[in-house]
């Protein structure tokens, strides 16, 4: 149950933070925004019209041989990051599960990590300029930023023992993670580091470590983040310094899913539900008897897994007209980032050996779903 006294300390920890600067040491200086490479343009990926597309193949189309998942998405739909433990996708052999982006407009496939520890779900940046993603190094967590043009990954030195959880920015500056402190971990910080200007701030601090998580709004101006043990979410200002929350009100427990990169959307969890809340007028719109996966970028279109298993696993919803659309029929999973702008694209991945003709591998692939 949720105590006063765990509220109370949460809101005395928040009414004390500060947006405090201070150095982050990086073991390379990653180019900034300003890059030479060229954004992605916005509007469709391909011309390829509405279907579905197997993305964890190799540049040739073979598809792969080991396990793929963890997908993530750019705004436009044409870069999605993933995982795999696939040896044959690139020429380069990984070892263990790595990153992989592929480029649809160029059918391009690209190894983006050379860990040879296995790493988590990656991010890609919303103009798919920059890949973060977190895995063990030595006996800690480290959170690592590729650039996608030239492939080289920049290993990061956070504030803490360990980095977790990024969430990047639609130009990839700001990454905001989890900054875990002392071994056995005891402490978390949600921080916001700024590799333009080598610095790291501070949004908030637990004396636990507890389920903390950032999302970050496409210009790094907004943070919402989870406090685990408290199930609360806030919304943290970088520009005012100012913090809002718990949005779910004094009576919920809430888990955070994603903040929508415009910002004006923060999805959660409670109980068997998921809330969609507006950050303008401070309101929750209910979807009843579901699990909320990701928002789209703009906040209009909710992806969601039904707990009722008898109909379709992954389901995209209109939130302004409440229509909706079925990503996969067949068993499927998804996470945040996995919808692009105005619900295009839906990225997923699934075992099911019938979503597209010739899947004969017997493994779990990454899969794009267009809708128009």
């Amino acid at each position: 149950m949720r105590g006063s006294a765990n509220r109370s300390a949460t809101r005395r920890v928040r009414a004390a933070l500060c947006a405090t600067v201070v150095v982050c040491a990086v073991t390379t200086v990653l180019p900034g925004a300003a890059s030479a490479e060229p954004m992605t343009v916005a509007g469709a990926a391909s011309d390829s019209g509405a279907g579905v597309e197997r993305i964890s193949v190799a540049t040739d189309g073979t598809q792969g041989d080991g396990d793929s998942a963890g997908a993530t998405i750019t705004t436009d739909g044409r870069r999605i990051a993933f995982s795999s433990l696939a040896k044959n996708l690139t020429p380069t052999n990984p070892v263990t599960r790595e990153v992989f982006v592929r480029d649809r407009r160029t059918s391009q496939t690209t190894l983006m990590s050379t860990l040879t520890s296995p790493i988590q779900r990656p991010v890609i940046s919303g103009d798919g300029r920059y890949v973060a993603l977190w895995g063990q190094l030595f006996r800690d967590t480290k959170t690592f930023l590729s650039q996608v043009s030239s492939g080289s990954t920049i290993g990061i030195n956070c504030s803490g023992l360990s980095c977790s959880q990024p969430s990047l920015s639609a130009d990839g500056r700001y990454m905001a993670q989890v900054a875990t402190f002392s071994r056995p971990p005891s402490r978390q910080r949600i921080e916001v580091a700024d590799w333009n200007a080598n610095t790291t701030e501070t949004v908030a601090e637990f004396g636990h470590n507890v389920s903390a998580r950032p999302s970050i709004s496409g210009d790094g101006r907004f943070v919402a983040y989870q406090d685990g043990q408290a199930e609360d979410v806030f919304v943290w200002d970088r520009t005012d310094n100012t913090s809002s929350g718990p949005i779910e009100g004094p009576s919920k427990a809430a888990t955070l899913v994603q903040l929508s990169k415009d910002g004006s959307k923060v999805v959660y969890l409670s109980g068997s539900d998921t809330y969609v809340h507006d950050e303008s007028s401070g309101t929750d719109q209910l979807v009843p008897n579901v699990q909320g996966v990701a928002i789209d970028p703009t906040g209009r279109y909710l992806l969601y897994a039904p707990h009722d298993t008898s109909g379709p696993s992954l389901t995209l919803r209109d939130l302004e007209t409440g229509t909706e659309e079925i990503v996969s029929n067949q068993l499927a999973s998804a996470g945040t980032d996995a919808v692009s702008a105005g619900g295009r694209d839906v990225v997923f991945h699934s075992t099911a050996a019938d979503i597209v003709p010739g899947d004969t591998n017997g493994k779990s692939d990454v899969f794009i779903r267009r809708f128009y």
